[in-house]
């Protein structure tokens, strides 16, 4: 393996923090990233600099300067050149396709007359430039190349639970601000690690939208669903009957204790909420059940519709409790895919109004893209041994039996 030499003047950087910490930081990561630089071209090449090899692949033939944009300022780096080989390098990619994202949806305000001079300035100020009209169509035509290619792909293999949820954007469209729905679809495969499935943008939640994007998923390869979590939004909980009937839907629990804890007066939201936690964590669904009807007995007079609301959708909250122990922490609740809905409203902040439905999905595209690429790379919430365990077991078909209950239940109602 090639090793990383960063060579640092002490005494520069040292007097640099003392008087201008941008530039001392700045300098650090241009040597790091220079560093980088060259040990993915020593990879590349098979061979050190000087190095006789008989597996070298290439021959060095200088560098090149190119501009970095960061958030600290704009770094020039000096980029390996080989002689017949093209090198290759992941850092501009890697580094670059948010903020680049960030860029071109605010120039696209600035070139389509939507903009103030607060953000022409912002893009001055990230960029170090202005952004020229042909710069900005560039720009769009390679992030969109690589957004398109993550919405789009195939769906390969099985994916044992999928999360889904919306958050809303402002759009222009026609002159007007729309407030427009992100459904974004998250699932977990039978390695247990969480992806991306699937985004795009609507004008509502309603059922046929919501069927549209679930049907999308399935056209693409989306199979082997055990469970599905969300909210409790009408528009979701009829599509899931409509395009996956064979599988059961779980009501996320941190909604579903909200709800309750919200109809009920002030003065007992905090013990209610208390006492609804310590039935989400049951060991089994009858102690969760026999919790229940506890709660409702000591809170029925002071909060009726409280307790109505429990009665009604409790069954739905509790469909996890059918799986292992140890992974029904993971599937009952949305919160994860929550967290992902303030990182985009987060990374969208300074946008305010995208122009068009083009610059909502290249932003929130890249970001997660970005968002994706952080999960591949974590930790599996459950391990092999625990998916064999599940495939041998009947909790399919109990949950099966769940998914025709529930639709039956729809029907009635």
């Amino acid at each position: 393996m090639a090793q990383l030499n960063i060579t640092l003047n002490q005494e520069e950087i040292l007097q640099l923090l003392s008087t201008d910490h941008d530039e001392a930081f700045r300098i650090l990561l241009q040597n790091c990233l220079n560093s980088v630089l060259k040990v993915e071209s020593q990879k590349q090449l098979n061979a050190a600099p000087y190095e006789r090899s008989e597996t070298r692949t290439d021959c060095r033939n200088g560098f090149r300067d190119r501009d970095l944009i960061t958030r600290i300022e704009t770094i020039t780096l000096s980029v390996p050149r080989h002689r017949n080989q093209p090198f290759r390098t992941l850092i501009f990619d890697n580094y670059s396709r948010s903020e680049a994202a960030l860029i071109v949806a605010m120039a696209e305000m600035v070139v389509n007359g939507v903009s103030t001079r607060k953000v022409t300035r912002v893009i001055e100020t990230l960029c170090g430039t202005s952004v020229s009209k042909s710069a900005v169509s560039e720009v769009c035509h390679d992030l969109d190349k690589d957004v398109d290619a993550f919405r789009n792909r195939p769906i390969e293999g099985s994916y044992l639970f999928l999360t889904v949820d919306a958050t809303y954007f402002k759009v222009r469209e026609s002159g007007l601000v729309f407030s427009k729905a992100m459904m974004i679809a998250y699932g977990t495969n039978e390695a247990g690690k969480r992806e991306i499935l699937g985004f795009a943008p609507y004008r509502n939640e309603s059922p046929d939208t919501w069927k549209e994007f679930l049907k999308s998923l399935k056209k693409r390869g989306l199979c082997g669903l055990m469970m599905i979590t969300s909210d409790a939004h009408e528009g979701i909980i009829q599509a899931v009957r409509e395009v996956f009937p064979d599988v059961p839907w779980q009501r996320c629990q941190f909604h579903f204790s909200k709800n309750i804890a919200d109809k009920a007066p002030k003065k007992y939201q905090s013990g209610l909420r208390a006492e609804l936690q310590e039935k989400f964590n049951a060991k089994t669904i009858q102690a969760a059940r026999t919790l229940r009807d506890k709660i409702i007995r000591d809170y029925q007079d002071v909060a009726e519709s409280s307790m109505a609301c429990l009665d009604e959708g409790f069954e739905s909250a509790m469909t996890v409790m059918t799986l292992p122990e140890g992974m029904r922490r993971f599937f009952r609740t949305s919160n994860h895919i929550e967290q992902l809905n303030r990182e985009l409203k987060r990374r969208s902040k300074t946008i305010g109004i995208f122009p068009n439905d083009a610059s909502l999905v290249r932003l929130i595209g890249s970001v997660l893209l970005e968002q994706n690429s952080i999960c591949q790379a974590g930790r599996s919430i459950f391990s092999k041994e625990t998916y064999s365990k599940l495939l041998v077991s009947d909790v399919r078909n109990r949950l099966h039996l769940i998914a025709e209950e529930q639709a039956s239940l729809l029907q009635v109602a």
